[in-house]
């Protein structure tokens, strides 16, 4: 059986059993993404909601709900909002990060321009507030709020940290924490929440989205360096020509000889790039083992996730979450 085959098994699995919500979800943030005064609102919200992207942490807060026995719509408020929270921080990272590609398309910034991207981000951020008070439970404002919170953290702590070859594991799992794990908690905790699902059940399910959510990252470090630029919609190396210290990176210093440091102090610290620079980068990163044993730590964060998500109720969806975990690392195996 193929990689594509084995990879995409278990998401489309998802997918298919949560279609009806999702379709919901899919027109409530068609209906709040519109302006009424602002028609380049709804442009660039599209350009990026309608990507074609994998809606991987809304469906995680339909699939806690539905394995928790929920039977409301608030689900899909939530679902919702989680989307508009993670769409609003791509907006931003794009143009902080100056990127000209998502998902295998021009980025917002790059065919309008940052203020738009910025501003537009804010009003998703703001129609993101608007939903979660709509479910009339503060717990969950709580933890959409304090994830928004934590997001932003990463991000900036990411601003420092990514170009100093000071930074270690423990910084960068701060990061990935911070930015990416954090919203994939939130997704899945709210979804028990919104639930009145036992507390015992809320803290699986926050445990299962965050250890997914660090394993997710860790994978996307790794395609960076090891993937295919048509399904992952990056270029081999592009966090390596923006300077971005990764974990493959970060494994690589930890290991590396005088002049091999001096090399990583020219190309990430300084910015000085030079043609054969990224082959290299991949040499030495193959040499010290650094790919593979961020893969096994992605594979270690997959199986905590499946770990914490066993104590849930027995249920078809709760198999289909631990496939996703498989999957998520199944892309670079």
């Amino acid at each position: 059986m193929g990689l594509d085959q084995v990879a995409t098994k278990p998401h489309e699995e998802l997918a298919s059993h949560l279609a009806g919500q999702m379709d919901r979800v899919n027109t409530l943030i068609r209906t709040r993404m519109a302006s009424r005064h602002a028609p380049r609102i709804p442009e660039v919200t599209a350009h990026l909601v309608e990507a074609g992207g994998k809606r991987l942490r809304p469906m995680l807060t339909l699939a806690a709900a539905d394995l928790c026995g929920y039977d409301g719509e608030f689900d899909v408020h939530l679902a919702a909002t989680v989307e508009f929270i993670h769409t609003a921080t791509l907006l931003h990272d794009d143009v902080v990060d100056e990127s000209a590609q998502r998902r295998g398309r021009p980025t917002a910034n790059l065919l309008w321009d940052n203020k738009s991207s910025v501003l537009v981000g804010d009003y998703l951020f703001s129609r993101a507030f608007q939903l979660m008070v709509e479910t009339g439970s503060l717990r969950v404002l709580d933890i959409l709020a304090s994830a928004s919170a934590t997001i932003a953290e990463g991000e900036v702590l990411q601003l420092s940290a990514a170009r100093d070859l000071a930074t270690n594991e423990d910084i960068y799992m701060q990061v990935i924490r911070g930015k990416t794990a954090a919203l994939f908690s939130a997704a899945t905790e709210v979804g028990g929440v919104i639930s009145g699902a036992p507390e015992t059940q809320v803290k699986a399910l926050y445990d299962f989205g965050e250890a997914l959510g660090i394993s997710f990252q860790i994978v996307d470090d790794l395609l960076d360096y090891q993937g295919e630029s048509h399904s992952t919609g990056k270029n081999i190396g592009d966090d390596f020509r923006e300077r971005k210290l990764t974990l493959p990176v970060i494994k690589a210093v930890a290991a590396a000889s005088e002049d091999e440091r001096a090399f990583w102090k020219r190309t990430i610290e300084k910015g000085d790039q030079q043609e054969g620079d990224l082959d290299q980068a991949l040499q030495l990163l193959n040499r010290h083992g650094a790919l593979s044993q961020t893969r096994d730590d992605a594979r270690y964060w997959a199986n905590v996730a499946k770990t914490a998500i066993q104590s849930l109720p027995d249920h078809p969806v709760r198999q289909m979450l631990i496939d996703l975990a498989d999957y998520v690392v199944a892309r670079v195996n």
